[in-house]
């Protein structure tokens, strides 16, 4: 009898030492794996290339503003730094976030990198693109060549800019990889570590640009991160590619997906500490992979344009249909009638432009 007290004694005492009482365990800590709310995320060490932390790490998803690193190396590769180059009317009306650049201004390439990489500007970034190769459609040939000889596997670009383009995607884990060859660009190295940026242009303009990468200006991590590259559309949702150091190693973060810009520096955080634990042994490299569902439609930043374009050309259509219909009809309109009309006709179209180039500037604002 005295055996199975001591039993329940030591029963006891078990329980209540190691599940009453928290224990301080590096489980307590691995917590915030489970908290990442982004839909896909990759943590590498830059050193050895493990995966230190992945979550749905090949789900295609479209790049938004991250695909601007890409643009930069295919730049960087055929144009010098100071060679000039003046915007066109099609860069000027780029859907982008400011500072808006104007057409004729003239800007140095490294004026534009500048302005692509700190405050995700489209317009620079289809500047640079048409300098390179006469239009962003050529140069995103280049753009794809480019991703493929660096191991790019499951990605595709359509735009220099990363505006909204059919068949246009990548993975956490290519972005990943993408940031760690366009840190051998010791330009690109540089911009995107750099927090604020004085740019004037040949005609004098004088521009001050702020980096969107938060984690720069983050009391906690400024010391450690090194830099990144932002982007927001409605699909791929707020994203951030960024390489720190920890532990005296450089370590990439790669986010797509989200939910929020706050969620975007808060999960980069849990994953920068999820690598530190990883490279002291301990905890494992930790794998998750859920159920995901990207059936969201792509925004139309691009489709406006085109809308626009197609209503201007359905309107000269349709002049030339009432003219023939008359002509047929053996009647002519009266002159102030007809004139109302194509007065009435041309404010309802410049209306509907003027709609559509703002909701495509207010999407663009967002992405960056």
């Amino acid at each position: 009898m005295k055996n199975y007290k001591y039993s329940y004694i030591l029963l006891f005492i078990f329980f209540f030492f190691f599940f009453l009482i928290p224990c301080t365990s590096y489980a307590e800590e691995d917590q915030g794996v489970e908290n990442i709310n982004s839909l896909s995320a990759v943590v590498l060490d830059a050193k050895t290339g493990m995966v230190l932390y992945a979550k749905n790490p090949q789900v295609q998803i479209p790049p938004a503003s991250t695909v601007k690193l890409l643009t930069a190396m295919v730049v960087l590769d055929r144009l010098p730094l100071n060679k000039k180059v003046r915007i066109s009317k099609n860069a000027e009306e780029t859907p982008s976030g400011g500072p808006f650049l104007r057409e004729g201004e003239v800007y140095t390439v490294e004026d534009l990198l500048n302005l692509m990489l700190i405050k995700s500007s489209n317009q620079a970034a289809v500047a640079l693109a048409e300098a390179v190769s006469g239009s962003e459609e050529n140069f995103a040939l280049l753009m794809n060549i480019k991703a493929k000889s660096l191991g790019l596997q499951n990605s595709k670009f359509q735009t220099a800019s990363g505006l909204p383009a059919s068949d246009q995607y990548t993975t956490a884990y290519d972005l990943a990889l993408l940031l760690y060859e366009a840190l051998k660009y010791p330009k690109i190295a540089e911009i995107i570590q750099t927090p604020v940026k004085i740019i004037t242009n040949e005609q004098g303009r004088t521009i001050i640009v702020k980096n969107t990468n938060h984690l720069l200006f983050d009391n906690e991590y400024k010391e450690a991160i090194i830099g990144g590259k932002t982007g927001y559309t409605k699909l791929s949702k707020h994203c951030l590619v960024n390489v720190a150091k920890i532990k005296d190693r450089l370590v990439i973060t790669s986010i797509l997906g989200a939910p929020n810009r706050e969620s975007l520096w808060q999960d980069t955080k849990k994953m920068l500490k999820i690598a530190e634990l990883v490279l002291e042994n301990k905890i494992n490299p930790v794998y998750i992979n859920t159920v995901v569902n990207l059936s969201q439609p792509v925004n139309h930043v691009y489709t406006v344009k085109n809308k626009i374009k197609s209503a201007k050309y359905k309107k000269k259509g349709n002049k030339k249909l009432i003219a023939k219909s008359a002509i047929g009809k053996g009647k002519k309109e009266d002159p102030k009638i007809a004139k109302n009309k194509a007065n009435s006709t041309k404010n309802m179209a410049s209306k509907k432009k003027s709609k559509g180039i703002k909701t495509a500037q207010t999407e663009a604002r967002r992405g960056v």
